[in-house]
């Protein structure tokens, strides 16, 4: 009998925790007469990383707008951890999933604005430690903490919004094509570091253009044509994770 509850309770452990921390049910999107998402399922894990491919205008960001909570599904609908997000405090929502755009959203006068905003956001005291850490890992120019976000090359200014997602790590991540302002070297840095974060149990949704890069950052890869999910296969990083 014993024997009987263990086997149990291992494998109840088990399958909850392949439970999906996310998960869109169904998901359709029109605009006016536009179908842009068609009944889109997915469940994301926690701890994985997962890229997104297609073809421009295939519905990637969209379907990206929707799990961080920027866009309401016309139909369907998206979970956290089985919570219909239309349930949760939008507030809780964006400090368990965070979202970095394409095209990097710095505000106020300097970088140093940019920076002291999660801490004001988590009643926390700045911490000059925590934040040089990060440009470290970034290979990024200490000084730049002082300097004005004009500034700033288009490469900068996305790893400094990528710093500052990261300096109060989300359960979630998701990357809307956040590469495509670096060179190819700066590109390999920020997939080092974001590969690191995933280390730690942050679960990471790439949305790229690139197959090869694809192979690189993920352990599953999905693709997308016409607003659907056409295939879905194992990343290179499948084997070493």
């Amino acid at each position: 009998m014993l024997k009987f509850w263990l086997r149990f309770l291992y494998t109840f452990e088990k399958k909850s925790s392949k439970l999906p921390i996310l998960k869109l049910s169904n998901l359709g999107l029109k605009n006016a007469d536009k179908l842009i998402l068609n009944d889109v399922s997915l469940d994301i894990e926690a701890g994985e990383s997962l890229a997104i491919i297609g073809a421009s205008g295939c519905g990637k960001s969209s379907l990206l707008r929707i799990l961080a909570n920027l866009t309401t599904p016309s139909s369907g609908a998206a979970y956290y951890q089985k919570q219909n997000y239309t349930q949760i405090n939008p507030t809780i929502l964006r400090r368990k999933v965070g979202y970095c755009f394409q095209i990097p959203c710095l505000f106020g006068e300097t970088v140093y604005d940019n920076l002291l905003f999660p801490f004001q956001v988590h009643s926390e005291k700045y911490n000059p430690q925590k934040v040089q850490k990060l440009f470290e890992q970034f290979e990024l120019n200490p000084a730049l903490e002082n300097s004005s976000v004009t500034m700033l090359s288009g490469g900068e200014k996305q790893r400094i919004a990528l710093i500052r997602s990261l300096l109060f790590l989300p359960e979630v991540l998701l990357l809307d094509e956040i590469t495509s302002a670096l060179d190819h070297e700066n590109t390999l840095i920020v997939e080092r570091v974001l590969e690191n974060i995933n280390a730690q149990g942050v679960s990471l949704v790439w949305v790229t253009h690139s197959l090869e890069q694809s192979q690189r950052i993920a352990n599953r890869i999905i693709t997308m044509k016409d607003g659907a999910i056409t295939s879905e296969h194992k990343g290179a990083r499948n084997a070493s994770s």
